[in-house]
């Protein structure tokens, strides 16, 4: 992966898009009905997650070597990881009306990833990717065209906090362009 000079990257916004009132009332409404079912959908993202970005697994010693979808459903460590990656979206669309909060909790996330476990921040973007084609086809009643731009939107906003993170331990940054 292309790796981009110390500090910010060039195509880094100075701040995330906001989310408006509308949209963060689509977000909690929509993640109501995905939480019901959190460490099922979180197990079904991760398994995607690995299954098309097998260089993912590098950063988990517990299911690195699984090759068998199956046999990463069974993981406890697997199912453990995805209700923490869960939870913590849950805390985001929880607290959308409370930017701090939100920052404060994905900077936390940001900056264990990259201190560590130093994962390669771009990990994020692609993650976002596979979880909101999950939801579109886990939950196509929810997940209309207009609902998935606003959680595209919300993602962004994720990656951009995470990455802040990741910016301000020093981390030699990922450009986004580079997937």
């Amino acid at each position: 992966m292309e790796r981009v000079s110390r500090g910010e990257c060039e195509d880094r916004p100075e701040r995330a898009e906001p989310l408006s009132d509308a949209e963060m009332e689509i977000i909690q409404h929509t993640w109501g009905h995905v939480y019901k079912n959190c460490e099922d959908v979180g197990v079904s993202v991760l398994i995607r997650f690995f299954v098309n970005f097998p260089s993912a697994k590098q950063y988990f010693s517990q299911f690195q070597d699984m090759q068998d979808p199956e046999e990463m459903e069974r993981s406890s460590q697997l199912r453990q990881h995805a209700r923490r990656v869960m939870n913590a979206i849950n805390t985001v669309v929880e607290n959308l009306q409370d930017p701090e909060k939100v920052s404060s909790v994905l900077a936390l996330v940001g900056k264990a990833h990259a201190i560590k476990h130093k994962v390669e921040p771009i990990y994020f973007k692609i993650l976002s990717g596979v979880m909101l084609s999950v939801l579109s086809e886990d939950f196509p009643e929810f997940f209309t065209a207009e609902v998935q731009l606003v959680w595209t939107k919300l993602m962004a906003a994720v990656y951009w906090h995470v990455t802040g993170a990741y910016t301000e331990v020093g981390w030699l940054q990922v450009s986004s362009s580079a997937v």
